[in-house]
Parts: structure tokens; C-alpha cells; sequence
């Protein structure tokens, strides 16, 4: 790493990037923090930017306060509403990872003359590709397949090789930072405080109830609205006569109608991406996807034609949802992704 070279952190009042900043000054960089206003939660910004200024202070550096709630709004929050109304399951936070964090931020930082971008991402980066963190149960990297690849020499992650504990127990060690390394961990999806179908309630009625089909189109039930479902959920619908368990198999938003089937029927063995983003020039080749982000990387081959392609399973995946995020891997190297389609 370059020393002496000035870094934005993006800092949200949280252990992990409080300690990103802390090592990235050790290491003997200049470092400047950020918080990011990305929504409107009451009282929210002005608790996690009191953290930031005291982290700031303590570290003697200087901490921005900047306002992207405008454009998180209209490329991640309405991004998220749309897609569950046309019956898809999107992902925010990849979709923030690309245009945000990794893109009004990147902005910012040209603003202010730093040359590096830092995060408290679990994840690795050797300047040219992005590796799979240390902590398995924290790697992060799924989240930035779709990140543009002209960014990533600028990428710094100073928490690829630690793991959760570590970073608690150091932050835990200096007095001014011991209620911020033991302070509860902030939601997958900033936005959302208990479920997404709060969020949606507030743009739409999404108690419609309506039908439950079978596979070949015959209504065998009800449920209680379609944006109250995804691909593989088994509970909160009805259906007539059911001795085996249901799931959700499609969603059919125009006819407000759910999909059900038994579990073999989630079972997938090939599919579509559209969006292909890649960091390295690729049209066929053999590597490992994610179809979301809790569920393990499976071996398949992958044909691609412009920012479309085909994956072909090696092994079958259940559950596979229209909309969400395909992360391609070559062993820990993330190779990039695409949307599911």
C-alpha cells in the first residue's frame, strides 16, 4: 500500500469502519471520514454522525457530513419499491454498493483530492480484483459483483483479514470507542427497521388478496396480497387440501395471483442474468455462483453474450427468485455478476 496518500472513509458510527479508519491512520495515511445520509429515519443521522464526529475527534481528523438521500431515493429506494411491484425481489444493497458507495462516493472523494475509497467491508482487494473476506461468516464480497470495475485500484479494505470478534475486541480496548464496539449491529437493508412489507405499505395497498394456482394455472387457494411473498416461502397462504407442505414457486403481479408447489418444484438447474457485470473480459467459462447471500457458492459453467447470459448448474439450487443477485466466483476471487432473470 502507498503511504501518505489521502483516503476517504466511509464512516457510519459502527465498529467496523470506526476501526477501518483507526488502522488506515496507523498505517500512515491521511484519512478523512464521511457519513453518508442516505434516508430519512427520524433521528437516526444525528445519533450515528455524534458517533463519527467523536470518532473524528479522538483520531484528529476531519469528518464530512454528506447528503446523498436524493440520489439513494431514486437509484436504491424506489429501485427496491418497483421491483417487489412487478412481483421481483431485488437487492439494495448490491444495487447501493454500485451507484452509491462505490459511486457518488467516488465522486466525492475526487472532490476533496483522495485518491482511495475505504469502507469496513469484510472483503479483500488486491487493487485489481475483489476477494472474499477472512471471517466467512461476515464476507461481504457478494455485495459488490456489480461495483464498476474502473473503481477497484482504488479500493481499500482494511478489515479483509480480520474477523468480527477481533474488530470488537480492539475497538473494546480504547476507552473512547468501548459503547461503539459493543453497540447492537445495524440492518441488513438500512432503510428497512422491522420488514420490507412495512416499507411497501407506505406506497401501495398490499393487502389485495387473491388467488393460489398450481403449476398448470388452477386455483387451489387464496392469499392475502402477492407483495407479501418470495420465491420459496412456505406460510401465509392457503392452500385447498394440502398434505404436503407449499411453497412459493412465481409471482404473477398483473393477476395478483402466487404460484405454489411442493419443495421439488424450487428446485432450479439453470437460468438467466441480464446486467452482466464482469472484472476481467469473459464469454464462456466454468466458476462458482452465489444466488443469494446466505446460501453457499455451487459449481456451474457460464455462457454470455453482450450484458446477458446463460448459467448452467452443476449442482441444482431451490429458491431461485427473479430479480435478486447472481455473484460469479473463481475460487475466492469474485469475477463479478449479474441479475437473475
Amino acid at each position: 500500500m502507498t503511504k501518505g496518500k489521502k483516503v476517504l472513509v466511509g464512516m457510519s458510527g459502527g465498529v467496523d469502519s470506526t476501526v477501518s479508519a483507526i488502522l488506515l491512520q496507523k498505517e500512515g495515511y491521511e484519512v478523512e471520514g464521511v457519513y453518508m445520509k442516505l434516508h430519512h429515519k427520524e433521528g437516526y443521522h444525528e445519533e450515528n454522525f455524534a458517533k463519527v464526529e467523536r470518532v473524528g475527534e479522538y483520531l484528529g481528523i476531519k469528518v464530512h457530513f454528506l447528503d446523498l438521500s436524493s440520489a439513494f431515493k431514486e437509484e436504491v429506494y424506489d429501485y427496491f419499491i418497483e421491483s417487489y411491484k412487478a412481483g421481483l425481489t431485488p437487492n439494495p444493497c448490491v444495487m447501493c454498493n454500485r451507484t452509491i458507495k462505490f459511486g457518488k462516493l467516488v465522486e466525492f472523494a475526487d472532490s476533496i483530492g483522495a485518491e482511495y475509497i475505504a469502507t469496513g467491508h469484510y472483503i479483500n482487494s488486491d487493487g485489481t480484483f475483489i476477494y472474499m473476506g477472512k471471517d466467512p461468516n461476515k464476507d461481504q464480497s457478494y455485495f459488490l459483483c456489480e461495483v464498476k470495475k474502473e473503481v477497484i485500484p482504488r479500493l481499500l479494505f482494511p478489515l479483509g483479514d480480520w474477523v468480527k470478534e477481533d474488530v470488537k475486541a480492539y475497538a473494546a480496548d480504547i476507552g473512547v470507542l468501548q459503547d461503539i464496539a459493543v453497540q447492537k449491529e445495524s440492518s441488513e437493508i438500512c432503510f428497512v427497521e422491522n420488514t420490507y412489507e412495512e416499507v411497501l405499505a407506505r406506497h401501495m395497498d398490499i393487502d389485495m388478496p387473491g388467488e393460489t394456482v398450481d403449476t398448470e394455472g388452477n386455483v387451489v387457494g387464496t392469499h392475502k396480497g402477492y407483495m407479501h411473498y418470495t420465491i420459496g416461502k412456505r406460510r401465509g397462504f392457503f392452500v385447498n387440501g394440502a398434505h404436503d407442505p407449499h411453497f412459493v414457486l412465481a409471482i404473477k403481479p398483473e393477476q395478483n395471483q402466487i404460484v405454489v408447489g411442493t419443495k421439488e418444484k424450487l428446485e432450479a438447474h439453470e437460468f438467466e442474468i441480464k446486467q452482466v457485470n464482469l472484472f476481467e473480459e469473459r464469454e464462456e467459462f466454468d466458476c462458482m455462483v452465489k444466488v443469494r447471500y446466505r446460501t453457499k457458492a455451487v459449481p456451474c459453467h457460464v455462457k454470455l453474450e453482450g450484458e446477458r447470459g446463460r448459467v448452467t448448474l452443476r449442482e441444482p439450487v431451490f429458491g431461485l427468485a427473479h430479480g435478486q443477485i447472481a455473484a460469479l466466483y473463481d475460487g475466492n476471487r469474485l469475477i463479478g455478476g449479474g441479475v437473475i432473470c
